[in-house]
């Protein structure tokens, strides 16, 4: 199983978004040594005081120079903020100083109405999915410079490294998400730790849709990863203690508050006491928001919920607050999964 990570860059208690940029290069830097395939940075809006991660293109360039050889890629660029020829020309460039290692991750999502102001984006669009299918495809376009030449756009070009043009991803948590992977013959990533309900119909939407195209050199079959909020420590219950504080984040944004990540101790007092073990075996119509487990159990389940949704890849995500129990983690499902390390 090929394992990867996304990284939301969360602001340490006490700290600084630099010290957040710091922990997400460590993190970049462990997971290339331990063989991971991807490392990808989100972005988020209007929380820069918890969440550091606002900018992925400019830390990706960061993260060119602290690595050598793992994929790294946004987790994604929301494209509904920006110009599909500006996503390009930065996705150039870090392809300049990474090359033939970026992912273009491209997604879509709104913030808050004042955030959405501040980035001038314009929320009353006629038809989303097919802006946001067009958008996609610009990008691709100009980063392959495949516009015809009669086209108004066939004269520009973006930055190159000579080596493979960065790898597009369609990202999303709905089945309207996969069904314009499907259309664009591009690679998929469902973010099953947003929306876990709709991943198999997601999937299923995907190939049903899923057309071979050539855009921007896709794939002739369906190719899809999901990720997962996960886990692990030494044992299940020391793994279940680590999960607290995603159970205690969903809940708080349940309640619609949005802050910093509790710490383990923080979350264990607001949920009443540590979260149970996540089972070895989940029920066919089981899919939790986050999982946890000793390498053994996480193993398992991670096998479970990519056979189930026919994934080729496995992504993670975490809401872990203490930076060395987040390293950890990853080394545990590293060893779980059985990645080869660069070392």
């Amino acid at each position: 199983m090929d394992l990867s990570i996304v990284d939301l860059s969360p602001v340490p208690a006490g700290g600084t978004a630099a010290d957040a940029y710091a922990n997400t290069v460590s993190a970049a830097e462990q997971a290339e040594r331990l063989g991971y395939s991807r490392f990808w940075v989100a972005e988020h809006h209007g929380m820069g005081d918890h969440l550091a991660g606002t900018t992925p293109e400019v830390l990706l360039g960061r993260l060119a120079g602290a690595t050598e050889e793992i994929r790294i890629g946004s987790g994604a660029v929301l494209l509904n903020h920006y110009s599909p020829y500006k996503v390009a020309e930065a996705f150039g460039t870090l392809d300049g100083l990474a090359p033939g290692r970026i992912d273009a991750g491209l997604g879509r999502a709104n913030g808050s109405p004042a955030s959405d102001r501040a980035l001038g984006t314009d929320r009353r669009v006629e038809d989303p999915d097919e802006d946001h299918e067009e958008r996609i495809r610009a990008v691709v376009n100009h980063l392959y410079d495949a516009f015809p030449d009669d086209h108004p756009y066939g004269d520009l070009t973006v930055p190159r490294s000579g080596a493979a043009p960065p790898v597009p991803w369609v990202l999303g948590s709905s089945p309207s998400s996969a069904a314009i992977a499907g259309k664009l013959g591009a690679r998929f990533c469902f973010a099953a730790f947003i929306r876990p309900g709709l991943a198999e119909r997601a999937f299923e939407t995907y190939r049903e849709r899923f057309e071979p195209t050539g855009l921007g050199g896709g794939p002739e079959e369906p190719h899809g990863m999901v990720a997962v909020n996960a886990v692990a420590a030494e044992t299940d219950a020391a793994a279940a203690r680590r999960r607290a504080p995603a159970e205690a984040t969903f809940k708080r944004m349940r309640r619609g508050e949005v802050g910093s990540i509790p710490s383990v101790e923080e979350s264990i007092a607001e949920l009443g006491g540590a979260p149970d073990p996540t089972p070895a075996t989940l029920d066919a119509d089981e899919w939790p928001r986050a999982i946890s487990g000793s390498p053994e159990t996480i193993s398992g389940l991670l096998e479970q919920l990519a056979d189930r949704v026919g994934a080729d890849e496995v992504m993670i995500q975490h809401a872990v607050p203490d930076h060395g129990d987040a390293l950890e983690s990853h080394a545990l499902l590293a060893e779980a999964v059985g990645t080869e390390s660069r070392a």
